[in-house]
């Protein structure tokens, strides 16, 4: 348990390191067979679009003591085209969707409703989503997300440099593609909810990528001047100080997602709370796990093909290395600088006398 309470100082401190930039190939084989996996799930069984985007009609049903079964026979007495598709919502709700209808067919199936589970025509929340107006929906998510990546990709070019951009942007892709995969494998339906998720996903990775950049930044500073490190080693050592705080904000983010997901979509049946906790909750999870071990690796890889980091490497080499612990040390045990600006007492010599 001692060891565990001391883990993180340990880590910040380099006494204890993980070698995560050097074992960049097996982060990338796992990335990689997550992301087959998705395209897999992509081609075999592809997103269930909801009537938001590709249009259609909806109908709930409000009584208690309904079932799937009920509602699914009697929507196909009316003879309608396209797949229908019937979910129960809570103890007490009945959602049918179906592709775009006619006045008449809707009216028909309106009928059948209140036929089978004798309710009120009024009772029936019905709406009628047209084809162009889910294309116009579809149309500006798309816009919202190029728009996301184009910006936050000038801000940490400004902010940090070009090629932390390119790898944060990298990672962020590599977030939406998977839970986008897994999206197709559940088979959730899409809706704005799911969109709205997206897009808060992408913010959160970007924002946990951010913190260890700033590290990374902060480690590489002047590390080509000093030569007592490579590029990777001071970035790996960038990531030990932060894996714990990553680890902490992560995992306090996931547990109310993820009472959501499983009480309130779950439990409780909210459809909307399903479609949205669960791109969240999947978002969280790949988010924290690229700003770690996808991120910093892939921004080491291009600055390692500088020609200023590779000749700052031949000079490690040639020195035997610096190991994590000794330059951690050797920044804690600069000199301290008195408010006036001056340095500390210099020890001169002792002059011997004169014989």
């Amino acid at each position: 348990m001692s060891k565990l309470s001391g883990l993180g100082g340990r880590l910040y401190s380099g006494e204890t390191s993980v070698d995560f930039i050097g074992q960049r190939r097996r982060w990338y084989s796992i990335s990689a067979v997550f992301i087959l996996a998705s395209i897999a799930a992509l081609i075999i069984q592809g997103l269930h679009l909801g009537i938001e985007f590709k249009g259609g009609s909806s109908y709930t049903v409000n009584k208690s003591g309904i079932s799937v079964e009920q509602a699914r026979a009697s929507v196909a007495s009316v003879d309608i085209p396209g797949e229908i598709i019937v979910q129960k919502i809570g103890d007490s709700k009945i959602r049918i969707q179906t592709g775009a209808l006619t006045s008449a067919q809707s009216k028909g199936v309106e009928n059948a409703l209140t036929q089978t589970f004798d309710v009120a025509i009024e009772s029936i929340d019905t709406q009628i989503i047209g084809p162009s107006w889910g294309k116009e929906i579809t149309k500006k998510a798309l816009y919202g997300l190029i728009a996301f990546l184009i910006v936050i990709m000038l801000f940490l070019a400004m902010a940090f440099e070009p090629k932390m951009a390119i790898a944060a942007i990298v990672a962020v892709v590599h977030d939406v593609f998977i839970t986008v995969g897994i999206y197709a494998l559940v088979g959730f339906d899409v809706t704005p909810a799911t969109v709205i998720g997206f897009l808060t996903i992408l913010g959160y990775s970007l924002y946990d990528t951010v913190v260890v950049f700033d590290k990374v930044r902060e480690n590489t500073k002047s590390v080509a001047a000093v030569g007592k490190m490579t590029y990777s080693q001071a970035a790996n050592l960038a990531v030990n100080q932060t894996i714990v705080r990553s680890a902490n904000t992560s995992l306090i983010a996931l547990l109310p997602v993820g009472s959501i997901l499983f009480v309130g979509a779950g439990l409780l049946g909210a459809g909307t709370l399903k479609d949205l906790s669960l791109a969240l909750f999947i978002g969280l999870a790949v988010g924290t796990y690229s700003s770690i071990f996808i991120a910093p690796p892939f921004l080491a890889s291009l600055r390692e093909k500088e020609p200023a980091m590779q000749a700052l490497a031949k000079r490690v080499a040639s020195r035997g290395g610096a190991s994590v612990e000794s330059v951690s040390s050797a920044t804690a045990a600069r000199p301290a600088i008195s408010p006036s600006g001056n340095r500390g007492p210099r020890n001169q010599p002792k002059r011997k006398g004169r014989k």
